[in-house]
């Protein structure tokens, strides 16, 4: 190999095929576990992994011990509060999308909050009704419970026609559970508008508008409200107090929650013939309710740094929706207003979601008369605010079909299936077009780190060779699959664990840690020297890091207001501890990326940032021009990511990096530097906006 002369590099090497490149180079000989040694491991039995399992199955053991009482308890109390005000009310609101009695909502409103209390691995998610899955389990209700008559549901005594609903929404809640809708409300619309109570049409309105105004109020002044604005508790017990005012009921013959069942029942068992009846229904409830929930936990585990466990979900829910069902309760996930609620107050663990069932259990046992005047028009009317986000996503078709079409007619085509066949034939249908575009535009991604065939410019899975060579503080990452929302945390977890380290931990590492160094500086008890930094005075070690909003941590480091900038990886006071990373530089192989959706860019873009903002070098090769254009299109780029990271090959973008980092190893850097060589400030200095000084003692 030669050196590059003006920018290019001369190699001589033999014109190989894949035969004599496999002849020339001997491969790794790798034993790859088979099936028998897999069932082996997963029978096998220590001490390690029997703790491992508990701590698995029972995720409070994790969380719970490492509780922070002092800074967490009044937080959750206070969003279980919040959270519980508005459970209770979705509660009753959406029973009667579920076709039961609103005291039932009650139900579904404690028992799976317990459950999860010790099985969930989202602490900020939360349990109770949601009504895309209440109205999947309504239409299932009013098909076998017909408000005419209904099917014997495994009972010798005569029912009612709402206690033959309960049992049906029990069972099949039931068999969700265990598997963890159909609309057929339009044309009742349009046939049944003419007898609508004129006096439930005034109030839902008025309900509505209110509702309305005040949460738009919430979401415009979200940072500087302490906590949301209680619109829904305000407005419920105004309209309560008036219809029992002025006697609603028999004044204007509106329908009332009624009477509500005081206390908790005995467990019933699930009828064998709602089981029968429903296994479809039920199956399609358990996939819709557990997506909506577990991508609801995925935001917020993103948001708040923690993992959670997608089987563990599925266990817990599953779990919920059995133990909820067996007392008449119907199936549960998580409602978004409801978790965003508990989020915004504050809410840190589960602790917030045990405060809020109690609540439910309150009303259910103490004050729950106090409701029974309540129009059922009000809890109508909050169904259809809670509905908003949902109606509102008709907004990103425009959007899907100028940046992503295939995208959009996935989402076109769900739509128009759940609301003429159905949502569990709209589900299918929706899948279906799904895995047929997925089938065209993607295969099984093999992600591996790469290194250099010593002695030509190729390079391979370091696995499966043996002569080769990796330059120190550089790494090569390639996933040999198009990017898309299915494959775009796996794409970020896999680059996470070739790098070897959390860059955004890291990025949130050094923020706090900046944040303490300006805090001692201020206060006098760390001062700059040419020897680095110097720490005096007693008390310096008691200084608590300023931990900031999660958002503030991760923006790059600012080191506007110091003196000088800081390098990490040098040695620094015991005091401030900020992990070292040896890598400065990551090449990204795009060559066998087809596409970026629109979903994963989001989230490529951010992988790239966290690296950027903790001086790591990020360079593209291989990228086919058509994703290029797409990235360009979609505003791709801005003052961090350039187009300037893009390669043509590996190789081009490593002797790139031989010319910036000239302290690489020798194997490949060029023989002879020429003038376009890139004078590279060490990393190992603490770097004045005059001179560069090196931090070679630290004194205490």
């Amino acid at each position: 190999m030669r050196g590059p002369a003006m920018n290019q590099y001369v190699v001589v090497r033999p014109l190989y095929s894949e035969d004599s490149f496999k002849k020339d180079n001997a491969k790794v000989h790798r034993y790859h576990k088979s099936i028998l040694d897999h069932v082996k491991l997963y029978f096998s039995c220590s001490k390690q992994k029997a703790k491992n399992t508990a701590l698995t199955l029972f995720p409070i053991a994790s969380w719970l011990r490492a509780y922070q009482v002092k800074e967490w308890l009044f937080s959750d109390i206070v969003s279980g509060i919040s959270t519980g005000l508005v459970a209770v009310l979705q509660g009753l609101a959406f029973a009667l999308l579920a076709s039961v009695p609103p005291g039932y909502g009650l139900y579904s409103a404690f028992f799976p909050v317990l459950i999860y209390f010790f099985l969930g691995t989202s602490r900020h998610i939360s349990v109770g009704p949601f009504p895309v899955l209440s109205l999947m389990v309504g239409s299932v209700v009013t098909k076998l419970v017909p408000d005419a008559a209904g099917p014997n549901v495994n009972s010798t005594e005569e029912m009612s026609i709402e206690e033959k609903r309960v049992i049906v929404a029990a069972s099949v809640s039931f068999l969700v559970g265990i598997f963890q809708v159909k609309l057929n409300t339009l044309e009742s619309i349009f046939t049944q508008i003419t007898d609508s109570n004129v006096a439930d049409i005034v109030t839902s309105v008025i309900i509505i508008v209110n509702l309305f105004i005040v949460k738009e109020i919430n979401d415009r002044y979200k940072a500087k409200l302490p906590v949301p604005i209680p619109i829904e508790v305000i407005l419920t017990i105004i309209a309560c107090g008036v219809s029992y005012a002025f006697d609603f009921k028999t004044l204007y013959k509106v329908d009332v929650v009624g009477e509500i069942i005081k206390g908790y029942q005995m467990p019933v068992a699930p009828s064998l013939e709602v089981f029968q009846s429903s296994v479809m229904d039920a199956f399609s409830m358990a996939i819709v309710g557990f997506a909506v929930a577990f991508s609801v936990a995925k935001v917020y585990s993103v948001k708040h740094d923690y993992v959670i466990d997608g089987n563990q979900e599925l266990i817990a829910f599953g779990v919920s929706n059995i133990f909820c069902s067996s007392f008449k309760g119907f199936a549960v996930s998580t409602a978004l207003s409801r978790s965003a609620v508990q989020e915004s107050t504050g809410g840190k663990t589960q602790i917030a979601g045990l405060i809020s069932a109690l609540l439910a259990m309150v009303t259910t046992v103490a004050i729950g008369f106090l409701l029974e005047p309540l129009q059922k028009s009000v809890l109508g009317a909050l169904v259809v605010v809670n509905l908003k986000g949902m109606l509102m996503q008709m907004r990103e078709i425009p959007y899907l079909w100028r940046k992503d079409r295939p995208d959009c007619v996935v989402w076109v085509v769900t739509f128009i299936a759940a609301v003429f066949l159905g949502l569990d034939l709209g589900l299918a249908a929706g899948l279906g077009i799904e895995l047929v575009t997925v089938v065209f535009r993607t295969q099984f991604p093999r992600c591996s780190v790469l290194a250099n065939i010593k002695g030509t410019d190729v390079y391979r899975d370091r696995k499966d060779y043996v002569s080769i060579y990796e330059p120190e503080g550089v790494k090569i990452f390639r996933c040999p699959s198009p990017i898309f929302f299915a494959n775009i945390e796996f794409f970020r977890e896999k680059l996470i664990a070739a790098v070897g380290f959390n860059p955004m931990r890291v990025l949130r590492k050094r923020n706090k840690a900046l944040r303490k160094i300006k805090k001692l500086l201020k206060k006098g008890e760390l001062q700059i020297t040419s020897k680095g930094f110097f720490c005096v005075g007693p008390g310096a070690g008691d200084v608590s890091e300023d931990e900031g909003t999660i958002e503030e941590l991760d923006q790059p480091t600012n080191f506007e207001d110091l003196p000088v900038q800081i390098n990490w990886n040098a040695e620094l006071p015991a005091i401030i501890q900020v992990p070292k990373i040896d890598l400065h530089s990551v090449i990204l192989d795009f060559g066998a990326v087809s596409f970026v959706d629109i979903s994963a860019l989001k989230g490529l873009k951010a992988s790239l940032k966290e690296l950027i903002r903790i001086d790591v070098d990020v360079y593209i090769v291989g990228c086919d021009c058509n994703v290029l254009e797409k990235l360009e299109q979609c505003s791709f780029f801005d003052d961090e990511i350039k187009t300037s990271i893009f390669y043509l090959t590996h190789h081009d973008a490593m002797l790139h990096i031989l010319q910036k980092h000239p302290d690489c190893q020798e194997e490949l850097k060029p023989a002879k530097a020429d003038d376009h060589m890139v004078q590279h400030v060490g990393r190992g200095s603490l770097r004045n906006r005059e001179n560069a000084v090196p931090i070679s003692e630290t004194k205490f």
